[in-house]
């Protein structure tokens, strides 16, 4: 199979090829939270890009639940205009593209000012940097609930936007990611115990979801192939419930893995584990692909065209880029003209492991900002510097982040508790 080759999803839908724009948290919102002018010079570049699938970063379901300053939130429909067009930008080259939809749990740093809910009462061990974190407190039944419902209404306003689909995110630590983990659900009531229970949430949210929107809307899932934490969730963990979402009206699911805790979607594994230098998770998506009923994409460190054709080559029928796509946002055309630029950011070797995924991070939404101003990027870019102008710019939008949430609040727009 090649990667140039269209892909039938599920729900009848085309995918023009196997190559798609994985979700990169690019925190470029208004000060409203809604898309802004730079997100969509970016996300043309990547629709003129010659990806068959563009998954955007984390569109948040609740504006107090944030991965991070400069999120974008989609609650309402009186939000509707600015998202219409960004997804006319990521349509415009024929691409399908789909809202990934999130909420971060634990995962939100405290200076946010917002309460932190997660399954249970666990905090972050991130060592020095765990006072960034707040503890959580363990979700009620009815704020489980509202968490169910605001997944299918955003899902609900993607379709409503112009998106082609959702993915729901599953992975990376966040919510829907702690629930299925033992290591941050330790309830003892239906959400928690065993894995059924622990499933039980992204279940509910996967039904609401695909209840809301048309069968021919794209309904995906992210999901960790592991966590990579002795104890944690494991391999034999996901294939269970892929099974679970088999007959759920699935379309995709991504598999990457890792966490705030062990950053494996960067190639970093905190339980002994040595992961591939490229296509980290493909082994894993190997054994799933045995159970799974739907296709499969595998994301993590490919930048290489011979590693893009070996993970279809093996039966995954989507290969994911992130990084890569930051650095050379045409790269699916590079590859069809017969160019492979194997783009790559600098090593960052740091011991702090946290430090250097933060790093990591930093140096990648370096490359995005650049884009985002019609520049080249710079791959070469020292991680420090990216993490010091990083760590500004969040500066900055927390202050803004939290002054509108004082307005919202003065106007009576932010009810619930989640």
């Amino acid at each position: 199979m090649n990667v140039f080759a269209a892909l039938t999803l599920p729900n009848g839908s085309l995918v023009p090829n196997r190559i798609a724009k994985a979700a990169m948290e690019e925190n470029m919102a208004q000060t409203d939270q809604a898309p802004s002018e730079r997100l969509m010079r970016l996300y043309q570049a990547w629709a003129d890009g010659g990806a068959g699938l563009l998954i955007t970063g984390n569109v948040m379901i609740d504006s107090r639940a944030m991965t991070g300053p400069g999120g974008v939130v989609l609650e309402h429909d009186a939000q509707l205009e600015p998202f219409k067009r960004w997804a006319r930008v990521g349509r415009s080259r024929g691409a399908q593209f789909w809202m990934q939809i999130n909420h971060p749990g634990r995962q939100m740093q405290a200076n946010l000012g917002q309460q932190t809910w997660a399954p249970s009462a666990v905090p972050l061990e991130l060592g020095s940097m765990s006072k960034n974190f707040g503890t959580p407190r363990a979700m009620t039944t009815p704020i489980i609930d509202e968490v169910i419902a605001r997944f299918a209404r955003t899902a609900q306003l993607a379709e409503q936007a112009g998106f082609t689909g959702v993915e729901i995110h599953a992975a990376h630590g966040y919510l829907l990611s702690q629930f299925l983990s033992p290591l941050s659900n330790t309830r003892t009531d239906e959400w928690g115990g065993p894995l059924e229970n622990r499933a039980r949430l992204l279940l509910e949210v996967v039904k609401a979801v695909r209840k809301v929107v048309s069968p021919g809307f794209a309904v995906a899932v992210k999901l960790n192939s592991a966590d990579f934490q002795r104890g944690g969730f494991s391999a034999d963990d996901a294939r269970q419930v892929v099974a679970l979402l088999n007959g759920q009206g699935v379309d995709l699911i991504e598999l990457s893995g890792g966490s705030y805790e062990a950053p494996a979607m960067q190639g970093e594994a905190r339980d002994g584990r040595t992961l591939a230098r490229e296509a980290y998770f493909l082994d894993f998506a190997r054994d799933i692909r045995q159970v799974a009923q739907m296709p499969l994409m595998v994301t993590g460190g490919i930048r290489r065209l011979p590693v893009a054709q070996q993970v279809v080559a093996s039966g995954v029928e989507m290969v994911g880029i992130g990084s890569a796509l930051a650095i050379a946002p045409s790269l699916p055309n590079d590859w069809q003209r017969g160019v492979d630029p194997a783009p790559q950011l600098r090593p960052i070797t740091w011991k702090n492991k946290a430090l250097a995924s933060l790093a990591n991070m930093a140096a990648v939404k370096f490359q995005l900002r650049r884009l985002s101003l019609g520049r080249a990027p710079d791959p070469q870019v020292s991680p420090l510097r990216a993490l010091v102008l990083q760590q500004l710019a969040n500066a900055l939008r927390t202050r803004q982040y939290r002054r509108w949430m004082r307005e919202v609040g003065k106007r009576g727009g932010c009810s619930g508790a989640v």
